[in-house]
């Protein structure tokens, strides 16, 4: 005898999960101010400074150009979607409604989560087809291995946005988020390799996630890095680790 015949009304927390995922996908789907910005601007960016101005790049440019604008279509749904995103839901209640219900308090997190996954998804389909369209050619085991690091670039930058939501208003969500959004993209070498920026910008750059993830990338296509693979990761990992204590210390301390 299962739980669901003991109970009619029972439902497992599977289905809460997925349920609460699918929702987050449909709102995300219903709202193209974000969701056509946030897949667009990576392509268009990547078209613009890497096929357009420099006109007849060779295959290898737009290859090591990939490389970071892969992690700069990361940024944006995370920070957005995590970090002005969750700011306005709390401002209208809609988190400290969540929190009374049943719905286990992850479920909210990784439905959030899913939501950006998908959406930088999409933005790295189009970057990747320009990229083909650019003549560069990988093979499909490095296409995998920078595909799952450019949607896993997603994760440290929301939780730095779920963050940010749990204690911010929704117009300093939005303004901190485009100072990251930014600010991370050109400090971490996303647009400029950051061996041809100022020795102080790339200081400034060391700091961010989105330095080291652009160097993971890099060192999977096997274009020219800074430092080693190992002390990259080693980086993410550790600013990740800080993300998510900053996130959970939000989720705790904010009163809705």
């Amino acid at each position: 005898m299962t739980a669901a015949t003991l109970s009619p009304i029972y439902r497992p927390p599977s289905g809460i999960w997925y349920r609460e995922v699918v929702a987050e996908l449909k709102r995300t789907a219903r709202l193209p101010q974000f969701l056509l910005p946030t897949v667009l601007t990576p392509a268009a960016f990547y078209g613009l400074f890497t096929l357009a101005v420099a006109k007849s790049p060779s295959p290898a440019f737009a290859a090591a150009t990939l490389a970071g604008y892969g992690v700069f279509a990361a940024t944006g749904p995370a920070l957005f979607g995590f970090g002005a995103g969750v700011a306005m839901e709390r401002e209208q209640g809609l988190i400290e409604l969540k929190r009374v219900s049943p719905m286990p308090a992850g479920a909210y997190v990784v439905a959030k989560l899913v939501a950006s996954v998908v959406t930088t998804a999409l933005a790295l389909a189009l970057i990747d087809a320009l990229a083909i369209l650019a003549g560069v050619r990988l093979s499909a085991e490095t296409w995998v291995a920078l595909t799952l690091l450019h949607l896993g670039s997603a994760i440290p930058f929301a939780l730095i946005g779920f963050g940010m939501g749990m204690r911010m208003s929704g117009k300093g969500a939005v303004a901190i988020a485009n100072a990251l959004f930014l600010g991370g993209s050109v400090l971490g070498g996303l647009w400029i390799p950051s061996a041809m920026l100022p020795g102080w910008m790339r200081s400034l750059g060391e700091v961010t996630p989105s330095y080291h993830l652009g160097q993971l990338a890099r060192a999977i296509i096997g274009v020219d890095t800074i430092g080693t693979p190992g002390g990259h990761l080693f980086a993410v990992a550790a600013m990740t680790a800080a993300a998510i204590a900053w996130a959970w210390t939000g989720w705790r301390k904010s009163p809705a």
